[in-house]
């Protein structure tokens, strides 16, 4: 019966997957050798920025093939699913040079969100405007992406440090998506702004390790997906002062049985995923298309899995219901970790194997 109950699930959450090889696309490697890219910016259209979980920053330059170190003044703890993460541009990057990151400080072992200004051949000097109160002995489950809306907030995720009870837990960062303003601040409008119980900074909380997250300007959405544990990764749409329900609610089962997490797959009060995957693919990266370079793709959502180790395109209708689910590169052999679009519409993507692809129309 539990057999029977796991394939009624996947076929409620699956809605015409598509596994495809790739007919339409093809990959050109364009940086190799890196240690684990966990996160790249396109500075200039042939200039690459790359985060490597070691700690250490790339500039790469695609016409040159010229490899520099960028010094920086991060204390970095580089352990388990720890080190250096995520890395985006400011939305006024043109204007104020910003680049903001996410990385796991060294003495505290908390998730912390720093910025520098970027100035060409100089080290770039991180102020930290956000750091994540969330102890913990254990080194995984820190999430974490960032994104950004057009009222000048920055969100970042959080996972829940692979303690559960902290995922229920608002007077605790983990388990959270944080919403900030550009400069570190609360914005007065945060949904706990005036609960004595909770911390101001979260904006949804009741995640497990969110590792994709990604702001749709077009529909004026946040969007997120998540790690579940065996089986029951997620996509969410992310709303103001929700609870995504981890661990009370879980498509996923236990590690050591086959049991579900939880106390049931949904429950009132709690949001439900817009998909679920089972088995697992383990998301790392979420993109909402906006070009139009891949035809009818614009305003997909394109999520990277390091277990299955393919693209995940995932096409919504009007009422954002999944109604196609395609996968790309299912042949491919590494780990995918992020995916980046350019400013002409080409998507790339990075490996933990160290590689950095650009896919291009056949």
């Amino acid at each position: 019966m539990k057999n029977i109950f796991l394939i009624l699930i996947a076929l409620l959450f699956s809605t015409n997957t598509m596994a495809v090889k790739n007919t339409q696309y093809s990959l050109e490697k364009i940086i190799s050798s890196l240690n684990q890219p966990w996160a790249f910016v396109f500075l200039a259209p042939k200039q690459i920025l790359i985060n490597q979980k070691n700690g250490k920053i790339i500039l790469y330059d695609l016409e040159t093939k010229e490899q520099k170190n960028i010094l920086h003044n991060l204390d970095i703890h580089v352990k388990g699913q720890g080190g250096l993460l995520d890395l985006k541009k400011s939305p006024f990057f043109k204007k104020d040079s910003y680049l903001y990151l996410t990385y796991v400080e060294k003495d505290t072992s908390s998730l912390v969100l720093a910025k520098a200004k970027y100035r060409k051949n100089q080290a770039l000097v991180f102020k930290n405007i956000f750091k994540s109160n969330t102890k913990s002995s254990t080194a995984r489950h820190f999430g974490s992406r960032i994104t950004f809306d057009e009222n000048n907030h920055i969100f970042i995720s959080l996972g829940d440090r692979g303690e559960r009870k902290n995922a229920q837990d608002l007077s605790t960062h983990a388990g959270s998506i944080i919403r900030l303003n550009l400069d570190g601040s609360i914005p007065p409008d945060n949904p706990f702004v005036n609960n004595k119980f909770a911390l101001d900074e979260i904006y949804s909380y009741g995640h497990r390790n969110p590792q994709g997250l990604f702001y749709d300007k077009k529909r004026k959405l946040l969007f997120s997906n998540e790690h579940g544990p065996r089986g029951g990764d997620e996509i969410n749409i992310i709303y103001k002062g929700k609870n995504y329900g981890w661990p009370i609610v879980s498509y996923g089962k236990e590690y050591s049985s086959l049991s579900f997490v939880g106390e049931a797959r949904r429950k009132k009060g709690m949001e439900d995923p817009i998909k679920v995957y089972i088995p697992s693919i383990a998301p790392s990266s979420l993109l909402i298309y906006q070009g139009d370079i891949y035809k009818n793709a614009q305003g997909n959502l394109f999520s990277s899995a390091l277990a299955l180790k393919h693209i995940n395109r995932i096409v919504l209708n009007k009422s954002l219901k999944v109604i196609q689910e395609e996968r790309l590169f299912i042949d491919f052999k590494e780990r995918i970790r992020a995916l980046v679009e350019d400013e002409k519409g080409f998507i790339y993507f990075s490996s933990d194997q160290g590689n950095i692809y650009k896919i291009k129309k056949k």
